[in-house]
């Protein structure tokens, strides 16, 4: 019987390398427990699946330029359109609490700074608070007045886990330029490591065997290589006809997965440990 997968969303944040010779752009990536049930030990962008709080009537009047009939309208082939505009929330929220950033803004329309040490500590705080669940993401925004800045949020691609995998999502990708004057730092449990790091540098490391990333992490950074700036990331999202990419896989006789993209391309993944 075939799992059905689990409306999920994941950020790319992107950022220039302002003064380092030959420019360039960095990603951040996340590496996820070797004991995770969700693809071990791979390195993937902040994300996760969406949750009911995401989809309260109440969030839609936290989001920055977006509602629930332009969410709507955007991911017109969501399973149930009303989950359209948590979809986005989700990432917000999945993005906070994985990698420590906060994509959001106070009462003035400036972005959230984490540099003072209060505001590191109030920000930690709440970021615990949330894994324990002793405090919902939006009694957070309500307690700071923060509105979410899913404008800055802009939809990528599409990808849904193959109909093999026990565990599935369907999961949004979304870009987003990271935000001045807050630090990256994984959340010790979900995931064990982060690095800011340029997508053709991460691509060689995958092909060295160094780390392990899933296919749509793998032909995601494929793409973003071929930009030199999170501008131009960004600019390519206007007017992008996103399909929704279901990787189709099946097993060797050596006993290695084979990954084949809707547009064709087959990936060899080989069952062997990271060196």
């Amino acid at each position: 019987m075939t799992t059905v997968p689990k409306d999920a969303a994941t950020v790319m944040l992107v950022r220039d390398m302002s003064g380092q010779e030959g420019g360039g752009m960095q990603i951040l990536m996340m590496r996820r427990h070797p004991k995770s049930d969700f693809v071990p030990g791979s390195y993937v962008f902040p994300g996760g699946a969406l949750e009911d709080e995401d989809c309260l009537s109440g969030t839609e009047c936290r989001c920055a330029g977006l509602d629930r009939s332009r969410a709507t309208a955007i991911l017109a082939d969501a399973a149930v359109p009303e989950y359209a505009l948590g979809i986005w929330v989700a990432a917000i929220r999945e993005t906070f609490e994985e990698a420590g950033i906060l994509l959001a803004s106070r009462e003035n329309g400036a972005l959230v700074s984490v540099e003072s040490p209060r505001e590191r500590e109030n920000f930690s705080s709440y970021r615990r608070m949330l894994a324990v669940r002793e405090l919902s993401f939006s009694e957070m925004l309500e307690r700071e007045k923060l509105t979410l800045a899913t404008d800055r949020l802009h939809y990528y691609s599409h990808w849904i886990t193959p109909e093999l995998s026990p565990i599935r999502y369907d999961t949004r990708f979304f870009v987003c330029e990271a935000p001045p004057f807050q630090t990256a730092f994984h959340d010790g449990v979900e995931l064990t490591a982060h690095h800011w790091i340029e997508p053709q540098r991460a691509l060689e490391d995958y092909d060295k065997g160094t780390i392990r990333m899933v296919i749509p992490t793998v032909v995601t950074l494929e793409e973003l290589s071929r930009f030199s700036s999170a501008a131009d990331v960004i600019a390519s999202t206007e007017g992008k006809t996103i399909p929704a990419n279901l990787v189709q896989i099946s097993i060797d006789e050596a006993n290695n997965i084979i990954a084949y993209t809707p547009d064709g391309r087959e990936f060899t993944i080989k069952t062997r440990a990271v060196r």
